[in-house]
């Protein structure tokens, strides 16, 4: 008898004691088996779960920011609506860019707004710069700025319509129903701009739509003021 007792106790084996004798029962070590393994789904399920959440915030997320930066493309932006030029006799030596902000635009900065122009010979990249702005165009388009203060790099800002004041020297931002002028010394860029000579490029905002410039100057110079595009 003594034997058969530690015989059970190493297999570990429950029995029972019944009026029909002892019962061997092996169920009970199945059911913790199975009940360790139903639970270590659960952990893997719930760190599987974790792991796919996270990923879909960050999708959400980069998907949110994209789609932010494609409506600021889309909506923002400026447009050329005239550009002339000054003939001085020996050809045309200042471009005044008349610029708006397109259809429900965010406000421009024109502080981190570049003009890309080209003579077909040349191309520059010019950039705002604060020593060349009035808030007015008192002196007419080409009297009341200097274009002898501009260089091949530099264009100035002259203000014709702003009705909540944010077109500024400092901060020249631009919005819905505001109308600048950007003025260019095609002279220190070009050497002026002579007849027939064909001119491209964009006024590039920091973000959104690029106003197109693109005109042929015309075969002869009759008036001081020459309409370009």
């Amino acid at each position: 008898m003594p034997r058969t007792l530690i015989y059970w106790e190493v297999r570990r084996v429950n029995f029972t004691l019944t009026r029909r004798g002892l019962i061997r029962d092996t169920k009970a070590a199945m059911g913790i088996g199975a009940m360790i393994i139903f639970i270590a789904m659960l952990v893997v399920a719930g760190i599987a779960s974790s792991v796919i959440i996270q990923t879909m915030n960050s999708l959400q997320q980069q998907a949110l920011l994209t789609g932010q930066e494609t409506m600021r493309d889309i909506s923002t932006g400026v447009r050329v609506t005239h550009i002339s030029g000054y003939y001085d006799g020996s050809g045309i030596d200042q471009l005044a860019i008349m610029l708006r902000t397109t259809a429900a635009s965010e406000d421009v900065d024109l502080t981190y707004t570049t003009i890309k122009i080209s003579d077909s010979g040349t191309e520059v990249i010019l950039n705002y710069t604060t020593s060349v702005f009035s808030e007015t165009v008192s002196g007419g388009l080409f009297g009341t700025l200097s274009s002898d203060l501009l260089t091949a790099t530099t264009y100035g800002i002259m203000v014709i319509t702003d009705s909540d004041g944010s077109c500024t020297s400092n901060i020249p931002a631009i919005n819905n129903g505001d109308l600048v002028v950007l003025l260019v010394n095609t002279t220190a860029c070009f050497s002026r701009i002579s007849t027939r000579t064909t001119v491209f490029g964009n006024v590039i905002p920091e973000q959104g739509i690029s106003g197109l410039i693109s005109f042929t100057a015309p075969s002869t110079f009759v008036n001081p003021i020459v309409e370009l595009q």
